[in-house]
């Protein structure tokens, strides 16, 4: 389903900040990219979550589940106690990252 109200307010707010026709064009534009997912906001969030994890969209809840133990064996800061901070901060990162992304997929599971 392709999403269409990203457009539509992005090509209002454009002209009604601009007050011409070209910022309708630039508001477009931007709607655009919010829509087909270029931009962080938009609709590219459950893919980001799932290349966070290194899989496809089509991956079976096993899959998931497998490469998110396998993942945070590697990353969990537990693990990486002993290391140097700078280590240990990119590692917590990761780790977060992981988490965050786990959690999106399983509730968008659980809704669907």
């Amino acid at each position: 389903m392709n999403r269409w109200y990203g457009k539509l307010l992005g090509f209002i707010a454009g002209w009604l900040l601009l007050r011409h026709p070209a910022g309708g064009l630039i508001g477009l534009l931007i709607g655009h990219a919010f829509d087909a997912g270029w931009v962080a906001g938009g609709r590219g969030g459950a893919g980001g979550a799932y290349r966070a994890l290194g899989l496809d969209q089509e991956a079976s809840d096993e899959q998931v589940d497998q490469a998110y133990r396998r993942l945070m064996s590697q990353y969990h800061p537990d693990k990486v106690a002993g290391a140097a901070p700078e280590l240990r901060e990119q590692a917590e990162k990761r780790a977060r990252e992981i988490n965050g992304a786990y959690d999106r997929i399983k509730a968008r599971r659980r809704r669907s």
